[in-house]
């Protein structure tokens, strides 16, 4: 309907409603719902990362458009590439318009109006350029509001982090195999659980563990485990009072802790579990080296 039809999203949105039809999560159809849909390249079967960059206990830094680095077909697509496509031309000729001051105007205005932001919010107007136009011209939405003077509420906050953890692992996991191999040891990625095996001699799942704060202000992670893969090594990074970079690691053995599916950390934990915490990944990477031994004269 967008492309053949040239609909808007607001009217893709009614038609939807009209027919009794509801989101996956049961809720109404709304303008930018269909606009995110329209702009999300994973319907296509591609899948973006590097949108972020994050090199071990440093600050992540976002990236520019031109360094993302897109995985094409990832995954069987329900979308015709060039259906998609079409629908970009239209979206970015209508947005083509704004410079980065009258972007960041619109903004402050909206914000004005209405008291906050968000991807929807923003998606929501006719007369805005979208939220992933703002992504890609200013980084990420975070940075957008920035430049306008707004800090997001603890909850929008809460969603900016997970969507940076999400995109942060597939970084360390990738990072991690590398230093493997550079080692001269072999790895094997399981494609759909990530799961690590090592030398075909261990395996090991990387785990990346937000913190959160208690009423008292204290820090606290919660790091699941995988009952069902049953890693020989959980490697947790645990993340800073930020969640903006790693603070240390937990090399955690299946074997010690059994059936458990989570441990639950505070910032000190006693020899029990500080007996697994490492300020690097380097005992971890030790175990994972070979070394090349002479035959006997």
């Amino acid at each position: 309907m967008f492309v053949l039809n040239r609909r808007s999203e607001r009217e893709i949105a009614a038609l939807l409603n009209g027919e009794g039809q509801v989101t996956d999560l049961g809720r109404p159809w709304t303008r930018g719902v269909v606009h995110q849909i329209l702009t999300n390249e994973k319907y296509i079967g591609n899948n973006v990362y590097n949108r972020v960059s994050f090199k071990l206990k440093k600050k992540r830094v976002a990236n520019t458009p031109d360094m993302w680095v897109q995985a094409d077909g990832a995954f069987e697509g329900i979308v015709d590439p060039d259906f998609f496509a079409a629908a970009q031309r239209i979206i970015a000729e209508r947005c083509r318009r704004y410079t980065d001051a009258e972007m960041l105007e619109r903004l402050t205005e909206l914000l004005e109006r209405r008291g906050c932001l968000s991807g929807l919010i923003i998606d929501e107007l006719e007369d805005m350029p979208s939220s992933s136009t703002y992504r890609q011209r200013f980084g990420s939405l975070m940075r957008a509001y920035e430049l306008v003077g707004w800090s997001p509420s603890r909850d929008y906050r809460y969603l900016e982090t997970n969507r940076f953890l999400r995109t942060l692992h597939p970084e360390v996991v990738s990072g991690t195999v590398a230093q493997i191999e550079r080692l001269g040891g072999a790895v094997r990625v399981d494609p759909v659980t990530d799961l690590l095996t090592i030398n075909e001699e261990f395996t090991a799942s990387l785990a990346i563990v937000r913190s959160t704060r208690t009423a008292s202000g204290d820090l606290r992670w919660k790091i699941r485990l995988d009952a069902g893969l049953k890693p020989d090594i959980t490697v947790a990074a645990r993340m800073d009072g930020a969640n903006a970079s790693v603070r240390d690691y937990y090399l955690l053995p299946w074997i010690d802790l059994g059936p458990q599916d989570r441990v639950r950390l505070a910032e000190t934990n006693g020899v029990s579990l500080d007996a697994y915490r490492f300020d690097d990944l380097d005992r971890f990477f030790e175990l994972t080296g070979r070394a090349t031994l002479r035959s006997a004269a």
